[in-house]
Parts: C-alpha cells; structure tokens; sequence
C-alpha cells in the first residue's frame, strides 16, 4: 500500500507484482481499487500492477474544495500515479468514468502511454439523450447530498448493471457493499466536477485521432449508451482495436472476468512484444 500526492489529494495506491511492465488501473465512479482485484492478481504475475482509489474515494483524501474535481485532475491523477512508482510509461487499463481519464490520459501524455485500454466509456455522449444524462446526474448529486451513499440507490438499479445482477447475484451484492462505504461527499463532488463538466467522447474527435497508443476499446453488447461511443473510438484512434463483450453490461471486468483477464492480457503481450 502507497499514498501518492497528487494537486491537493493523497491517493490510495496498492501494487501487485514485482516484474515486467507496469500497468496501471483506474476505476468507475461506483468502485473503487477493490473491483480490479481479480485483475491485477491475474496480470500480477506478469506485470507491475497498481490500482488506486480516485480522490474522493477513501482511504484517498476528499478535499472539500470543489475546484480540486474535474476531468484534468483525474487525468493528472493517473500521471503522479506514474511518477510515485517510477514507471516512465504504463500500459492504462480504465472502466466508465476510469475509461473516460485513460482516453484523456492517452491524449494529454502520448509519451507515458505503453497502450490503453478503455472499458465501458461513453455514458452521456449521446446528443439525443444529453440533457437527460445531465439532468439524471443532477438529480443524483441533490440525493447524495441529502440521504447520503442511499441517494445512490436508482443509479445502481438501472439496467447498465442488468447483467451483473443476473449472473453474479453475490457479486453484486459486495459491490453494493462496497459502495456504501465510499464518501457521500467525495462522490457528489466527482459527479459534479467530472460527469457534469467532461466533454462527451464524440467532443473528443480531434484528440482521438493523434493517440499514438495502441487501444483496446471494450463494451458489453448490452451497455447501450457505450456501443456507438466505442464505434466512434474505434473509427477515430489510429491503431485502435474493438471488443463486443455477448450478453454484458457495464462492468465487463466484474461480469467476465476470467474471459476480459485473457483478451486484455493477449494485447497487452502483443503490445509488449512489439
């Protein structure tokens, strides 16, 4: 376990393995560093693996002051995480809101990127659907303010985790578990400095077309808001491949993790073999 400063947070930080290249995972906006554990043991025997836990997330600080939220810091973020460990460049592994900071990350810093990987991003690009996205995520922010980690409870009920819930009923449920331990506060501030400011993937044209990293683009077949948003990736970033995960929602990694270990370590060895 390691804390790394990073703009006014403290991260939380575990690494897994000792040997090969880094990779480094970034979480969603309703997990944690926890949710790549299976991951990271996988890839660990292999690969340097670290996973931290967002600013506010505890143990990683949550600075009360709403400036210290946006998409720059989680992208920054992911770079201190870097520099702490002493890694010059990363394999970057991102699920959702961590999907969004690695394709950042893979614009802002081209020379830190090994390869990127980007799960299940694309939630609110959907011009038809973006008032409703942001009106949604309003309202969510105005419950966690008031009941707290309840105020999430629409939010985790809604069929992005359908398939989660089916077919890992106790899964999900540690995951709910989980998420009832995360800051109330730290996450109303996430929401309301990244989710509701971040520019939509399709806002991204011109900074998807000179990522100079090879990309794996993952969504499950039925996380209806990231299939066009993962096409769009597919079709803008230049040495680019597309995973459509059957029969899958949101948390791909969680969903199938045995079949998303072997697809995202096969390319990362390709990468590496290069």
């Amino acid at each position: 376990m390691a804390y790394v400063n990073s703009d006014g947070a403290r991260l939380h930080a575990e690494e897994t393995g000792s040997k090969g290249s880094p990779i480094v995972f970034v979480h969603e906006f309703a997990g944690d560093c926890r949710n790549w554990e299976g991951t990271a043991a996988y890839l660990g025997r292999s690969h340097r693996c670290v996973a931290f836990n967002a600013r506010g997330y505890p143990p990683s600080d949550v600075p009360r002051d709403p400036a210290l939220y946006s998409q720059a810091h989680a992208v920054e973020d992911i770079r201190a995480v870097l520099d702490h460990f002493g890694f010059e460049r990363a394999h970057i592994v991102g699920l959702s809101m961590g999907g969004y900071a690695t394709v950042n990350f893979g614009i802002a810093h081209p020379d830190r990127a090994l390869s990127l990987t980007i799960v299940g991003a694309g939630h609110g690009s959907d011009p038809t659907m973006r008032d409703t996205f942001l009106k949604e995520s309003a309202a969510m922010v105005e419950r966690l303010e008031k009941q707290g980690m309840a105020g999430m409870g629409d939010y985790m009920a809604s069929q992005v985790r359908g398939r989660f819930r089916e077919r890992d009923p106790k899964g999900f449920a540690r995951f709910l578990a989980q998420l009832q331990e995360h800051s109330a506060e730290g996450t109303a501030l996430t929401a309301r400095g990244c989710q509701l400011k971040r520019k939509t993937i399709y806002e991204l044209e011109d900074g998807l077309r000179k990522i100079s990293a090879p990309s794996l683009i993952v969504t499950g077949d039925d996380d209806a808001a990231c299939i066009d948003p993962a096409l769009f990736m597919k079709r803008c970033i230049p040495d680019a491949r597309l995973w459509v995960v059957p029969r899958t929602t949101h948390n791909v990694n969680l969903e199938e993790p045995d079949l998303f270990n072997r697809v995202v370590g096969d390319f990362i060895a390709e990468v590496d073999a290069r």
